[in-house]
């Protein structure tokens, strides 16, 4: 819903894509995922048990932004007879973590897709500018011909993802999606006016962002609290 102000409010709402936005943005409302959210805000949650159900999210949002992958007929043989089956078509899925809070999704959505390609996208966040400044980027050379999956537990400002989609837009991408925890309405608004053809899944959209540029309410900051850094 859009609250009084103009803001995307949060929802706990069953799965939809939000009209408010240029491109599908896709609010995931399975019980499951909203449960192991409210767990992974507790300021109390141990730096072991948020890296562990922050993957254990990463695993059900996969199984969620890969619903429409194509298939493709396959004839198989089973222990009693041949059939044709059903399999998924074209080049292998490329998981592309935003270093280094979205590597907290990989495992989990390795374990779903196993043969998947894997980039990484090294990005920090300048404190003073809150500008997104590059260190590493390593991708395979075919991206072209591959739907990309951009990790980011948070959507904030949305410097890091427009960064990382520009780099993997760069390289080829064209077919990218972006897979994150939580949203702002802000980095929504920044990143669907800058990539209108980027989808974006997350589990929930918060009520905005505080003059440090953190989510409001929020979890605090993904990567300090999967490391245990300050």
């Amino acid at each position: 819903m859009v609250d009084a102000d103009g803001r995307i409010a949060a929802t706990n709402a069953p799965e939809r894509t939000h009209p408010a936005t240029k491109a599908p943005v896709t609010v995931v409302g399975h019980p499951l995922v909203q449960h192991k959210l409210t767990l992974l805000r507790q300021v109390e949650r141990s730096t072991k048990g948020f890296r562990q159900i922050l993957n254990e999210i990463g695993m059900l949002l996969a199984y969620e932004v890969t619903r429409d992958l194509p298939l493709e007929p396959i004839t198989i043989q089973t222990p009693i007879q041949a059939m044709e089956g059903r399999q998924i078509s074209g080049k292998k899925l490329v998981l592309a973590p935003i270093l280094r809070a979205g590597v907290g999704f990989l495992d989990g959505m390795l374990s779903l897709v196993p043969s998947a390609r894997v980039a990484h996208v090294g990005l920090y966040r300048d404190p003073e500018t809150l500008e997104a400044v590059e260190y590493y980027f390593k991708a395979p050379s075919d991206l072209a011909d591959r739907t990309v999956m951009v990790l980011d537990p948070m959507l904030a400002t949305a410097n890091s993802a427009v960064a990382a989609i520009n780099l993997l837009k760069a390289r080829g991408a064209h077919d990218l999606r972006f897979v994150c925890l939580l949203a702002a309405p802000e980095g929504i608004a920044r990143l669907q006016a800058i990539h209108p053809d980027v989808p974006v899944w997350t589990a929930a959209i918060d009520s905005h962002l505080n003059d440090h540029g953190y989510i409001v309410p929020g979890l605090g900051d993904a990567g300090d609290r999967m490391y245990g850094t300050r």
